[in-house]
């Protein structure tokens, strides 16, 4: 069912919600050794070998359930309606974050959360045929 514009291109992002992001960029800054490549009041991004680690403010819940796993998509309105029309709910629309960067999440059936991240900055020559 591969189609061009609509593949999964690989793990891409984990997003965790955290309630003080001064503090949160801090923490996460020491605890990998590097400095945020990415850093505004509404996202703080890391690149931690070839993945993203991001930080956002007061979004959703901090905890063990909090976090989200962003899979990179080529197009993510195609990649919405793919997961919806396999059974999946949207819990949020996919949306511009800034700089052509869109995210969206859907839950699974089972109501396990999948995030979605069409990032244009990804380097894409280094993903694989998708799915």
């Amino acid at each position: 069912m591969t189609q061009s514009r609509n593949r999964i291109l690989g793990l891409a992002t984990v997003i965790y919600p955290v309630t003080d992001l001064s503090r949160a960029k801090a923490w996460y800054a020491t605890a990998f050794g590097k400095e945020p490549y990415f850093d505004q009041p509404f996202y703080v991004g890391f690149e931690i070998a070839g993945y993203e680690l991001g930080l956002v403010p007061d979004e959703g819940r901090p905890g063990p359930d909090g976090g989200v796993a962003y899979w990179r998509v080529d197009e993510i309105d195609s990649a919405v309606a793919r997961f919806t029309a396999a059974g999946a709910a949207i819990v949020s629309e996919a949306k511009d974050v800034g700089e052509g960067i869109k995210v969206a999440t859907v839950a699974d059936p089972f109501g396990n959360a999948i995030g979605l991240i069409e990032n244009p900055h990804f380097d894409l020559s280094k993903a694989g045929p998708g799915t």
